[in-house]
């Protein structure tokens, strides 16, 4: 059939192993972007985070925790804002940073509200406590 010289037939090898030289950059390269690709997808929505945040809103609300610590709700509330509208962006990592600040800001606020609450109790305590003693102090100083 065909015969080749020894020139041709290194610059034919030489040749060849340039194209699969390249094919190989190729493929590298397809599986590189394939590989990061999958690997930057974007996150699903942090929706238990985020439910966690609303339920302990929900439970400060109800706490009646506005009446002490009406700024760290006010901040639980804001974030969680915040949180959904970066679902809506599709940056689901802020997002669920957000919901998870936004619940240890309820959390917070439950917290103060209810040592204000223990405090109080614990004033008007004193001072029952006060009046006993000056009973007693009048009580035993009589004859």
């Amino acid at each position: 059939m065909y015969e080749l010289d020894e020139v041709t037939a290194t610059k034919a090898r030489s040749s060849l192993q340039g194209i699969l030289v390249v094919a190989a950059l190729v493929i590298t390269s397809v599986m590189a972007q394939l590989f990061l690709s999958g690997c930057a997808s974007t996150p699903k929505a942090p929706t238990e985070a985020l439910q966690a945040a609303e339920v302990a809103i929900a439970n400060a609300e109800q706490a009646r925790v506005a009446d002490y610590a009406s700024p760290e709700l006010a901040q639980a509330r804001e974030k969680l804002l915040n949180a959904k509208v970066a679902v809506e962006k599709e940056q689901m990592t802020r997002a669920r940073w957000l919901a998870e600040e936004s619940k240890a800001s309820a959390d917070l606020a439950i917290a103060r509200a209810s040592a204000a609450k223990a405090k109080a109790v614990n004033d008007e305590l004193q001072k029952g406590n006060a009046v006993l003693e000056q009973e007693l102090q009048r009580n035993t100083n009589q004859p």
